[in-house]
């Protein structure tokens, strides 16, 4: 089932998300709504708080094409070493920046059985991570780039989003209009 993705300004990105006390068919069915709503949105990782869901939960399909759960993922090393690299995220659309990570990573985490393992990535891998793993603790890639750009774009999804409310307002407001007319009609057709 694809799943709605939260974009910024909602208050889900900005909490931090709670560990999951156990993997169940219900995490499971999450699991694999989040992969097909992250393959379906052309992403390549999504965590619990983008679908609405505050729970220590995310998923992730480098370039290698396999797809990965992580369920209370902890990164326990980072590399020394760190490359930029122009980062987006399916809740902040069309808005890209180029970002400082480490270029190597080791997570541990359960798997979508409950599963405890240990992955050593590098490269998009690791970047996907740790990224991911910041929406877990309500932490956007904007945060850690340009603090004048994230002030920008924070202003520039909130204008969109008060544009929204309103369109929806008018909108409901022509329908409650469009509803009086018949209805009134439909009174003097009784009569």
């Amino acid at each position: 089932m694809i799943l709605n993705i939260t974009k910024l300004g909602e208050d889900i990105l900005r909490k931090k998300a709670e560990p999951i006390a156990e993997v169940n068919d219900e995490i499971r069915q999450l699991a694999n709504d989040m992969l097909e709503t992250m393959i379906d949105a052309d992403g390549v990782g999504l965590a619990g708080p983008q679908v609405g869901k505050g729970l220590r939960i995310f998923v992730a399909m480098s370039d290698d094409d396999v797809k990965r759960v992580f369920i209370n993922p902890q990164i326990i090393k980072t590399s020394e070493d760190v490359a930029a690299y122009e980062e987006g995220c399916l809740s902040i659309p069309q808005v890209y920046e180029s970002i400082t990570r480490p270029v190597r990573v080791t997570v541990q985490a359960l798997n979508e059985n409950g599963r405890p393992f240990t992955l050593d990535a590098d490269g998009l891998l690791a970047r996907i991570i740790q990224h991911e793993n910041d929406h877990l603790d309500g932490i956007l890639y904007i945060d850690r780039g340009d603090k004048a750009f994230a002030e920008k774009t924070e202003a520039q999804f909130r204008k969109r989003a008060e544009r929204a409310a309103q369109k929806a307002k008018e909108k409901e407001a022509k329908a409650k209009r469009i509803a009086a007319k018949i209805a009134a009609k439909e009174s003097k057709k009784a009569k």
